[in-house]
């Protein structure tokens, strides 16, 4: 399912100046690409000045059939076709035109790099490189990391490395060198993507994505062996192959009186070796040597597809069409890989890295031409409308980049959350999209002959509940075509415009589940914009105050949710950067006590006071949590009570609360100790005795064990004693030390953390050795009880030490044991009695 909300990612669009019918269009560095309808000049224009003006324009060699840019080396690769020939040029240094450079040298693949001397000294001209291939090229594709050419033919994929050859100080050309051959059986690739080692392969029904990954190096008899075809070919035979027909699948053929139809199949990950394709790879060229360690081990994923013959459907009316990888950075490299293809009416995202997974499925109201994926949004076309989904590329790069994603420390939206379609711009005859950055180029040509049906089409789009532009006429009456640039608006407004829509769901539907769907998207976009490289300072800041401000928006939402994602508050509230009085007070203002707080702040509330990282809070704002906890879950008390950050809370109302929880039966220990602690908060030594009194000892250890928080505070380097442990040294060392015992035992307290409390309860004693005695106590005391054996042989080699220094000072005073030997024998099934509490 597709939501379709109404908001504008397009800021402006302007028409470019073409003087001719475009018959192909690209961009990319920039620049926008135009081949006239001819097919043989090539205008390029700079799509990020106003009103795009001209850079240069030059011939071709031939009317060219397909054209693709390289962001990498700004390059042009075309094919064209003269004589009945089909060739394949890259057009290097194009820019030189601008200056009205007329020099063009034309030049084979390699000329430069097999050692011909340059005569005379080295000048700036534009290059057309000749790449020679054994058979015609079908379709080409550009790495957009390295630059890399990936030719597709009728039987095979030729890889092209890119090279830069340095002529003198000042000058350097493009080259290119033919470095890997793959064979295929059974496949015409109508198009084909290259990014990254990924290599996918499109017919008219079949998709195919493999990784040329390492050799596993082990010895040279299996290095050989890995290199046999037979190995790279799966469990189809060359002859089944050569059986299917160029769409990928084998055709309809009849056994005696039934036929067979081909059937969808989708194949991830291992399972994608038994598709019946075969790839036998040869290496070529210079590099082979250093790149023989790559085989394409890896078959990622194969999706096929079949026409509803029964519906009237032919090949033509279900065609694949928009290939394309996606790669997604959080670093120096792609975090991510995604591959992207569409049917006429649904469209498919795939991750390619660690696991192969499908992302997200895109339903289209109506039959689309072509697709873009970008890093933000899917933009597609179809005959009278430009519309805009949203992605969830940084949702998977998140997930694979942070470990602490879908923890209570952090969160991000589900990869599985619905997608939804931001916007339906109408427009007149579309015919080409393509996208460089923040522009989003568009060819239209207007019908004459199909008038009725476009208007029609109009007045139904305009008849949807969501809100549309009228279609776009074209501004010159004396031709029907017009070439649009369109500026998607910053991350920033889309944002808060986002905010703005979700909070009108939100008050006309409280418990709708749009705005918290509407909230995500937003987040998503600021997460997508902070993980792109080329972010400024200055505008990084301000994408990271606002993601803060989205997490904030999320918090509030699922505090109030009493559902499963109610738990989603911690996480989202933590990433705000707001404080615990922050949301409470954010929170106050939703709801009250008299009618009720959401269970998701009732869990960040509950989980913030037991991590004991958040800030001490204010008299007002802990009497306000104790209340809270009093009526929402009074079970809660005694660990909201004994919580470092309410130290500044009433002890008299904490009392009462704590009074009212013993009223309705619950265990007493636990309350008990509390209210112990409180009393000697408030210097009261009668109540504290009072409460103390209630329970033996024995009780009193199994209330610590359940609320450690009531001795200590802290972890890890700051172990802090409380003023109720405090008092106990001073009165009750026995089951002080008992105490800590039983917390050791019970996973409540590391060794070293316990060193910490006694160094630092006995900080202020008369001992001056570096061990206090209260500390010997308790590991002498640890050393009966504990079972483990590695505990065990620290603890002696510790008290060896001890008593080897006491025996060589023979100095005693100021030392008292708690325990003699004797006592250290009969306290064992004492201490026993909590080692597994």
């Amino acid at each position: 399912m597709v939501h379709v909300y109404n908001c504008h990612p397009f800021a402006s669009q302007h028409i470019v100046a073409a003087e001719q019918e475009p018959g192909l269009v690209c961009c990319g560095g920039g620049a926008l690409f135009v081949v006239s309808a001819g097919g043989c000049k090539i205008e390029a224009y700079e799509l990020q000045r106003e009103g795009c003006p001209l850079i240069c324009r030059f011939s071709s060699m031939g009317s060219v059939l397909s054209l693709r840019h390289s962001a990498v080396g700004d390059y042009l690769v075309t094919i064209e076709e003269k004589n009945k020939a089909t060739y394949l040029r890259a057009y290097t240094n194009w820019r030189y035109q601008a200056a009205e450079k007329t020099r063009v040298g034309v030049r084979l693949l390699g000329h430069l790099l097999r050692g011909s001397s340059f005569r005379g000294a080295p000048k700036e001209q534009m290059e057309i490189i000749e790449i020679p291939l054994f058979e015609p090229p079908l379709c080409m594709a550009c790495c957009s990391l390295t630059g890399d050419l990936l030719v597709g033919c009728a039987k095979s994929l030729v890889v092209f490395s890119l090279k830069r050859q340095t002529l003198s100080e000042q000058l350097s050309v493009l080259d290119f060198e033919r470095v890997l051959i793959l064979h295929i059986q059974g496949w015409s690739p109508s198009q084909v993507a290259f990014c990254a080692g990924y290599i996918a392969l499109q017919t008219e029904l079949e998709v195919l994505v493999v990784k040329l990954t390492p050799r596993q190096k082990s010895s040279p008899a299996a290095e050989e062996h890995a290199l046999l075809p037979e190995d790279i070919m799966t469990e189809t035979s060359i002859d089944e192959d050569a059986e299917m027909t160029k769409d990928g699948f084998s055709p309809l053929h009849a056994q005696e009186d039934f036929f067979l139809f081909p059937k969808h199949q989708e194949m991830l990950g291992n399972e994608a070796q038994e598709c019946g394709v075969s790839l036998v790879l040869e290496w070529t060229g210079m590099e082979a040597e250093s790149r023989g360690d790559m085989s394409p081990v890896y078959f990622a994923l194969s999706r096929r597809f079949a026409p509803d013959f029964f519906q009237g459907c032919s090949v033509e009316e279900t065609r694949l069409h928009s290939l394309q990888l996606h790669p997604m950075f959080t670093g120096g490299e792609p975090t991510c890989m995604f591959v992207f293809f569409s049917l006429p009416n649904t469209g498919y995202m795939y991750s390619l890295k660690n696991t192969v997974e499908l992302v997200s499925t895109y339903q289209y109201p109506e039959k689309t031409h072509q697709a873009v994926l970008s890093d933000q949004f899917l933009y597609i076309i179809t005959r009278n409308a430009l519309q805009c989904f949203t992605v969830r590329c940084s949702a998977v790069a998140a997930r694979v980049d942070d470990p602490y994603i879908d923890t209570t420390m952090k969160a991000c939206p589900p990869i599985t959350m619905e997608v939804c379609a931001l916007r339906i711009q109408l427009f007149i005859g579309l015919k080409v999209l393509c996208q460089d950055g923040n522009q989003i180029v568009l060819l239209t040509a207007a019908d004459v002959d199909s008038k009725e049906d476009t208007e029609r089409t109009a007045r139904r789009n305009t008849s949807r509940k969501t809100s549309v532009c009228k279609p776009t006429e074209p501004a010159d009456s004396g031709h029907g075509w017009n070439l649009y640039v369109i500026t998607s608006v910053s991350t920033l407004q889309l944002y808060r415009e986002i905010v703005e829509y979700s909070k009108r769901y939100e008050q006309s539907s409280p418990s709708s589940q749009s705005c918290v769907h509407l909230l995500s998207e937003g987040h998503l976009l600021l997460r997508t914009a902070l993980l792109l490289q080329d972010c400024e300072s200055a505008e990084r800041a301000q994408l990271q105050q606002a993601f803060q401000e989205s997490c904030a928006h999320l918090g509030d939402r699922f505090s109030r949710f009493d559902k499963k994602d109610c738990h989603l508050a911690l996480p989202y509230y933590k990433m705000s950067g707001l404080t615990v009085t922050d949301v409470i007070k954010r929170n106050m203002s939703m709801s009250s006590v008299s009618t009720g707080y959401g269970k998701g702040f009732i869990f960040f509330l509950k989980h913030s006071l037991y991590e004991e990282t958040m800030e001490e809070l204010s008299k007002d704002m802990a009497d306000k949590v104790l209340e809270i906890f009093s009526v929402a879950e009074p079970a809660q008390l005694p660990h909201v009570v004994s919580s470092p950050s309410m130290l500044n809370a009433d002890p008299d109302c904490a009392v009462t609360y704590l009074r009212q929880l013993e009223a309705c039966g619950a265990p007493s220990i636990t309350p008990s100790l509390c209210m112990a602690s409180l009393a000697l908060r408030k210097g009261d030594l009668h109540s504290y005795r009072q409460q103390m009194d209630r329970h033996a000892e024995m009780l009193q250890v199994y209330g610590f064990i359940e609320e450690p928080k009531l001795l200590l505070h802290g972890r890890g380097k700051a172990v802090l004693p409380t003023i109720l442990s405090q008092h106990l040294h001073d009165t009750q060392e026995g089951l002080l030390v008992a105490a800590v015992v039983a917390l050791h035992e019970n996973s409540k307290i590391r060794l070293e953390e316990a060193d910490l409390f006694f160094q630092e309860l006995c900080k202020d004693g008369v001992e001056a050795a570096s061990s206090p005695q209260l500390l010997v106590d308790f590991w002498e005391a640890l050393l009966v009880a504990s079972s483990h054996e590695s505990i065990i042989q620290e603890l002696l080699f510790r008290l060896t030490s001890i008593y080897i220094d006491r025996i060589t000072r023979r100095d005693h005073s100021g030392v008292k044991a708690l325990k003699t030997a004797e006592d250290l024998v009969s306290v064992h099934t004492f201490l026993a009695c909590f080692s597994t509490f």
